[in-house]
C-alpha cells in the first residue's frame, strides 16, 4: 500500500476507505472470504449500524478510549430498543415496555432511529464530522427512514429509538469523558519527562535535561506526527491521550474499595518493574527481549530467516499471563490434527505487528474484535445459541446482545487499562532501551562504558562499538550512518566517529525505508539511543503510557465474552484464519511470501493481539500479561451482568439456592423438595421434576464456584496469575454501585 494510494482513498471518502481495507487488511478472516460477507439486505438492522459506526471509526482520530465508549453506547442504544419490547429482557438505561402490531418492524425502527441519534451526535465531533454524518443518513435512506422525524413524544417506533437515544445521551453527558471539551484531559496530567526528539541520537531533547525517571513515560517530538489511519496532526508533540480516562462510568465493573485517584475500578495487578528499585533486573531483561524481537524481523538473515510451525498444534494454547505454547492435539471439531503451517520468522512477526496493530484505516482494537465478532456469526458452522445450548435466536437478537456484552467488555477494558496507564505512567520500551544504551553495558567492569544499569553485552545483537568497528567498512559503521541522518534522511552530522567509541550498538530493524512499497530494512548495527520499534516513522509509539497494554485488554475482555457467548472457546470449524498476500506490509515490502495466521480458539487469538505489540515494539511482556489478567475478568464480569440484563442470568449447574457456590445448603434444597413438580429450584435438568438425576448434577458439582467455574474455561494460568485472578473473581460485583 503506497501513499498515492492511501491519500486518494481519503479524498473520494469513507466507503472507499472502507473498501481499502477490506481489500489490503481482511482479505480473509476466519476462513471466509469476504465475499461470503451477506448482503446489505441479508443482515439485521442492528449489523448494519455496527458496521456503519465501524466505517466511521476507521476515518476518525484512532482513539481507542472514545471509540470503545461510542461502540458501547450505541450498542446499549440498540439493545434497549430491542428489550423495550421485550417481556424478560431488562435494558441497560432505558426500563420502559412497549407493545407493537408487528414487533420485528418496530424494532428495526426503534433501533435504527436510537442509533443514528447517538451516533450523528458523538461524531459530530469526529476529525470528518460530514463524512461521518453522510455514512449514518445513507444507512436511514437505505433503510427507508425519515432522519427528520426527531419527536421524542408518543409510543411510535421512531419516538421510542429517539427516547432511548436522548436517554443514553443525557446519562453519559457527565460520565468522566469531558466529553462535552472534546474529550480533553481535566486533570491537568503533565509529563515528568522531558520530549525526546525520534530522529535525534539520544534520550531527550538535544537542547533538554536528561531524563527525569526512567520507569515513568516520556513523549516524543516525530516529524510530521502521523496518526495510524493516515491523519497528519498540527502539531508534532505527542499529548498523552487520556489520562483521565480510568474515572469514566463503567458499564459491569463496580468502585468496590478502589482507591485510586486516577481510577473508577480496583482492578490492579501491581507495579511493573522498576529501573533501579523493585525489578530493576527485569526491567533490563525486558528491554533485552525487546532488542531481539527486533534483532528477529530480517526475513532474510539471522533468526529471522529461520522457518517456524505457526500451526495451532504447536502455537497458541498459552496459559494466562504466559507466552508459553502448548498446542493443540487435535481440532475438537473435526478430530483430526492441525496442519503443520511454516513461516519465516520475520514474516509472522511483521505481519503480526502489522495486522493487529489496527493501522492504516482500521477500526482500533475495539472495532477489530466488533468485525471478528460480526465474522464469526457469519459463519455457516456458527449456530446462535447462547452458550452454545438451548434454542437457536434470531440473528437480530444475537446481534444486539452480542453487541451489549461485547462493547460493554470493551468499553470498561478502556476504563481498567487507562487508569492503570495514568497511575503508573509507564515508560515506553524507545525510551528505556535508548535510555540503558546511553548508560553503557552492564557485563564487564573491566570494559569501557560499565554501568550495572545498562545494556548487558551479547556478541552479534548487543556490542561495544570500538574505534575500528565504527570506522567505514568497519562492523557497527551502519550504527555512524544511522546517527547522523536528518529528518529527511539525508546524512547530518550530529556525532563523531570518536563520540560513538565506547557506545552501544545494537543489531535491529534497520528504520522504516525510503520506499516502503518494494524495499526491506532488513536487521543492521545501529546505535542503542537511536533505537526505533517497527512502526511508521511517522508514528512510532503511541501517545499514551505502556502499563497495561490496551491491546491485551481489550482482546482478553472480549475473547471471553465470545467464548462464553458462545459457549465454546474455538472459532466455529475449530480453526480462524486471516490470509495476507506478499505485498500486505505498509512499514516495508513483505511479507517473502503469503501467509496465513490461525488459531484454534479466541483467546490464542487474543493473545497474539498482545504479542504483537511485542513484535511492533511497543510493550513489553508485563505489559501484556498484566492486560490479559485484568481482560479476563472484565470479560467475565461483563458477560455476567449481560446476562443478566438478559434476563437469562448464569447459574451455576447444581447451584440450587442462586448463591454462587454449589454447597450442601443446595443439597438440602434437593432433599426437601424431592419428588415435586411445583418447587423446582433444585430442577437441575429441567425436566419438570426433582428426581435422582438432580442429585447427580448437584453431586458433580459440588464444591465449584463462579470463580473456579470460569477459571476452568481457560487453559491454566501460571500459578501466581491464577491467584491474582482469583482474587479479583472473588471480590467482584457484577453490576456498577
Amino acid at each position: 500500500m503506497n501513499q498515492e494510494n492511501t491519500f486518494r482513498c481519503r479524498t473520494r471518502g469513507c466507503w472507499t476507505l472502507t473498501v481499502r481495507y477490506i481489500a489490503t487488511g481482511l482479505a480473509i478472516v476466519l476462513g471466509i472470504h469476504l465475499a461470503a460477507m451477506p448482503g446489505l439486505s441479508q443482515q439485521t438492522v442492528a449489523r448494519q449500524w455496527d458496521e456503519a459506526l465501524l466505517s466511521a471509526i476507521r476515518i476518525d482520530i484512532p482513539a481507542p478510549t472514545v471509540h470503545s465508549r461510542n461502540l458501547y453506547h450505541t450498542s446499549a442504544a440498540m439493545y434497549d430498543a430491542w428489550a423495550a419490547f421485550d417481556s424478560q429482557a431488562q435494558g441497560a438505561f432505558y426500563p420502559t415496555k412497549h407493545s407493537a402490531a408487528d414487533i420485528a418492524m418496530a424494532r428495526d425502527e426503534a433501533i435504527s432511529y436510537a442509533a443514528y441519534r447517538v451516533l450523528s451526535d458523538r461524531y459530530a465531533l469526529a476529525f470528518d464530522p460530514a463524512a461521518s454524518q453522510s455514512i449514518f443518513d445513507d444507512v436511514m435512506i437505505r433503510l427507508g427512514y425519515d432522519k427528520s422525524i426527531t419527536t421524542t413524544t408518543g409510543d411510535s417506533p421512531a419516538a421510542i429509538g429517539n427516547r432511548i437515544a436522548a436517554q443514553i445521551l443525557a446519562a453519559t453527558n457527565n460520565d468522566g469523558s469531558n466529553e462535552a471539551n472534546g474529550y480533553v484531559d481535566p486533570t491537568g496530567y503533565q509529563p515528568v519527562n522531558d520530549p525526546m526528539t525520534v530522529d535525534y541520537p539520544a534520550v531527550s531533547d538535544q537542547f533538554s535535561l536528561p531524563l527525569a525517571d526512567a520507569n515513568r513515560w516520556q513523549p516524543l517530538y516525530i516529524d510530521s506526527f502521523t496518526l495510524q489511519n493516515g491523519i497528519v496532526l498540527g502539531s508534532d508533540l505527542q499529548h498523552f491521550i487520556g489520562p483521565h480516562w480510568g474515572n469514566v462510568t463503567p458499564f459491569a465493573m463496580n468502585r468496590n474499595g478502589s482507591a485510586s485517584p486516577f481510577s473508577w475500578s480496583n482492578m490492579d495487578p501491581g507495579p511493573p518493574p522498576q529501573l533501579g528499585g523493585v525489578g530493576s533486573a527485569k526491567y533490563q531483561a525486558n528491554a533485552v527481549a525487546l532488542i531481539h524481537y527486533s534483532h528477529s524481523l530480517d526475513p532474510n538473515q539471522g533468526p529471522g530467516a529461520a522457518v517456524i510451525n505457526i500451526s495451532p498444534s504447536v502455537n497458541g494454547n498459552r496459559p494466562l499471563g504466559t507466552h508459553d505454547n502448548h498446542g493443540y492435539a487435535v481440532n475438537p471439531v473435526t478430530g483430526q490434527a492441525y496442519a503443520d503451517n511454516f513461516v519465516k520468522t520475520a514474516d509472522y512477526g511483521r505481519v503480526l505487528a502489522e495486522y493487529w496493530a489496527d493501522g492504516p484505516d482500521s477500526e482500533t482494537p475495539p472495532g477489530h474484535w466488533n468485525v471478528i465478532a460480526n465474522q464469526v456469526a457469519d459463519n455457516p458452522q456458527f449456530v446462535r445459541q447462547f452458550g452454545g445450548t438451548g434454542p437457536v435466536v434470531d440473528p437480530l437478537e444475537w446481534d444486539v446482545k452480542t453487541y451489549l456484552a461485547l462493547n460493554g467488555a470493551v468499553h470498561d477494558a478502556a476504563i481498567a487499562a487507562w487508569g492503570l496507564k495514568r497511575e503508573y505512567d509507564y515508560v515506553r520500551p524507545i525510551t528505556m532501551i535508548r535510555y540503558l544504551g546511553s548508560l553503557g553495558q552492564s557485563s564487564d567492569p573491566g570494559l569501557p562504558s560499565f554501568h550495572p544499569l545498562g545494556l548487558p553485552l551479547e556478541d552479534g545483537v548487543i556490542e561495544l562499538i570500538t574505534a575500528e568497528s565504527i570506522a567505514e567498512g568497519g562492523r557497527h559503521h551502519n550504527a555512524f550512518l544511522n546517527a547522523n541522518k536528518d529528518h529527511n534522511g539525508d546524512f547530518f552530522q550530529f556525532i563523531s566517529r570518536e563520540d560513538m567509541v565506547g557506545k552501544i550498538a545494537i543489531h535491529v530493524w534497520n528504520h522504516e525505508p525510503e520506499d516502503p512499497d518494494t524495499e526491506v530494512s532488513g536487521t543492521d548495527w545501529t546505535l542503542a539511543e537511536n533505537w526505533v520499534p517497527y512502526q511508521s516513522d511517522n508514528f512510532v509509539t503511541p501517545a499514551f503510557a505502556a502499563y497495561v497494554s490496551g491491546h491485551s485488554t481489550f482482546s482478553r475482555a472480549a475473547a471471553e465474552v465470545l467464548a462464553h457467548l458462545t459457549g465454546s472457546e474455538y472459532f466455529p470449524g475449530g480453526i480462524g484464519e486471516q490470509s495476507f498476500t506478499s505485498g500486505f506490509l505498509d512499514f516495508e515490502a513483505g511479507p517473502s511470501n503469503p501467509i496465513t495466521l490461525q488459531w484454534a480458539t479466541y483467546y490464542d487469538a487474543a493473545d497474539e493481539a498482545g504479542i504483537s505489540r511485542l513484535w511492533g515494539g511497543i510493550h513489553i511482556p508485563e505489559d501484556d500479561f498484566a492486560g490479559r489478567i485484568i481482560g479476563s475478568e472484565i470479560g467475565i464480569d461483563a458477560f455476567l451482568y449481560a446476562m443478566e440484563l438478559f434476563g437469562t442470568p448464569f447459574v451455576l449447574q447444581g447451584d440450587y439456592n442462586g448463591n454462587g457456590t454449589v454447597d450442601a445448603a443446595d443439597y438440602t434444597i434437593w432433599k426437601d423438595s424431592f419428588g415435586s413438580s411445583s418447587s423446582l429450584a433444585a430442577d437441575g435438568n429441567g425436566n419438570g421434576i426433582i428426581d435422582a438425576a438432580d442429585y447427580t448434577i448437584w453431586k458433580d458439582n459440588f464444591g465449584e464456584s463462579l470463580s473456579t467455574f470460569f477459571a476452568h474455561q481457560v487453559p491454566e494460568p501460571a500459578t501466581g496469575v491464577w491467584i491474582v485472578l482469583m482474587a479479583l473473581l472473588m471480590s467482584r460485583k457484577l453490576r456498577p454501585a
